[in-house]
Order: C-alpha cells, then structure tokens, then sequence
C-alpha cells in the first residue's frame, strides 16, 4: 500500500523528491501518512478534497484484497 501512495503521490507533484511516505500497521489497520512539501499540498488534495478522496478509494479497493483497513493521512 506504501508503494501505491508513494507512486501516485510523485505522479501528481512537481517536487517528487521531497515526496516521504511511512506506515503504521495494525492488526486490522494500517495508518499510511503522506508528506509533501507545501507548495505541492494543494495538487494532492485536489479541488474539494476530490484528487484526496479518489486517492483514499483506490486504497480502499486495494487493501479489501488483502481484507485490511487502510487510512490514508496527509500531513502538512
């Protein structure tokens, strides 16, 4: 799942080096955090938070295969 944000994410900016995913997994959750540098925030969150909630969909669908939760947090 860390990949899948990670690879999304540095498609969508202009600054993917300072792109920094991590994870913190549960037993039945997993917390994925996704960092990128202020002047890329607005791209990632998209307009109305859409590009943010079509990110968390993807990861939804991804993680019900391997029957998890996944939480996708964007920190400033």
């Amino acid at each position: 799942m860390k990949e899948l944000v990670s690879y999304i994410a540095k498609a969508l900016v202009d600054n993917p080096d300072e792109v920094s995913v991590s994870e913190v997994s549960g037993e039945q959750t997993s917390v994925i955090e996704l960092k990128v540098s202020k002047s890329d925030l607005g791209k990632v969150i998209g307009k109305q938070g859409r590009t943010a909630q079509a990110m968390r969909t993807i990861l939804s669908a991804a993680s019900t295969k391997i029957n998890k939760r996944t939480v996708l947090e964007i920190i400033e």
